[in-house]
């Protein structure tokens, strides 16, 4: 699997790495069927990953010493969930280490390549970080590191799209780029077309949405390059109480309103009223240009409507006749 090629470059010294096949990601169906397969292949993975980094020297590290990875591949954190690792860590301590490196420019510092969560975790416990120390490259890095959190915690697709462009921003490698997030070419293009036409700021503020998958969010981009929708997005974003809902409630209200502002206007049309001299006759009519309708009011409104019945084809006639003597 690719998960445990990408350790056997970590943990070996060769630095010549075997050939990945990526796996498709986001292309099963089936609930019942992707829960299974999920479950099945996570487990696998956290038993290979955990078996791997047990035959290394663990050490304990302060937290203070450790910085973040040069790399971000979440939006945001599930605080249910990572107060119960909290608690869990609390009560039976640290069950699995983290992986860090020497820091490349500040000596005597480390560098997470995963782990984040478990080094806030200790952060807040005060209590120093079980973790395996080893010098890899920055390639291996961030290969490890999209392999390890898509293992651990499906991330969303909004996360991994972003994750993938800062490594193409970076300068890595489209196959790089599929390994460390287990994806073919055809997903990559996919997730570069999303999170290469939505700004930052904007996928920032909605957050994860890990309730929203792939084409959604293709929907979502499509829709914020109509003329006008941008600068609707940044008001919505803005508001005080949008960051008070979830990151999916969050994603639902942009893309309803969105929605709502491609519909164009439905044009009203205006009455117009008209009286002859005698005031005995009242008409209304309504000009939509593609559409007209006349109303009238008066004690002998049906014999005037009837006369004007009688009188269309002439009227059509004269109508022409004037068209034409414009027209030339």
């Amino acid at each position: 699997m690719a998960r445990k090629d990408v350790f056997l470059n970590i943990t070996s010294g060769d630095s010549a790495r075997p050939e990945r096949k990526a796996t498709p990601g986001y292309a099963s169906r089936g609930a019942s069927r992707s829960m299974i397969s999920s479950l099945g292949e996570l487990a696998e993975k956290a038993a290979k990953a955990e078996q791997i980094l047990q035959g290394e020297a663990i050490v304990e590290l302060d937290p203070k010493e450790i910085d973040a990875s040069f790399v971000s591949d979440r939006l945001d954190d599930d605080e249910l969930a990572f107060n119960e690792l909290v608690e869990a860590i609390r009560e039976r301590g640290q069950d699995t280490p983290i992986l860090v490196r020497p820091h490349p420019t500040d000596e005597g510092r480390y560098q997470i390549v995963f782990g984040h969560r478990r080094v806030r975790a200790a952060r807040i416990l005060g209590r120093p970080v079980r973790a395996v120390v080893k010098a890899i490259a920055d390639v291996d890095h961030v290969i490890a590191q999209g392999q390890e959190n898509s293992a651990r915690e499906n991330l969303s697709f909004i996360e991994r799209a972003m994750f993938a462009q800062q490594l193409l921003e970076l300068g890595y490698e489209r196959r790089t780029i599929e390994l460390a997030l287990s994806i073919d070419p055809p997903m990559l293009t996919r997730m570069l077309s999303v999170a290469g036409r939505i700004p930052t700021e904007i996928s920032t503020a909605i957050g994860a949405a890990k309730g929203v998958g792939r084409d959604r969010w293709l929907e979502l981009v499509q829709l914020l390059e109509q003329p006008g929708n941008m600068v609707l997005m940044r008001t919505l974003v803005s508001n005080g109480g949008f960051a008070q809902a979830s990151s999916d409630q969050r994603f639902e209200q942009v893309f309803t309103e969105l929605k709502k502002a491609r519909k164009p206007a439905k044009r009203t049309a205006v009455a117009t009223a008209w009286q002859p001299n005698d005031g005995a006759l009242t008409a209304e009519f309504k000009n939509t240009g593609k559409s007209f309708s006349l109303s009238l009011k008066a004690k002998n409104a049906g014999k005037f409507g009837k006369f004007l019945t009688e009188n269309l084809d002439r009227l059509y006639e004269e109508f022409q006749t004037r068209e034409r003597v414009q027209g030339d």
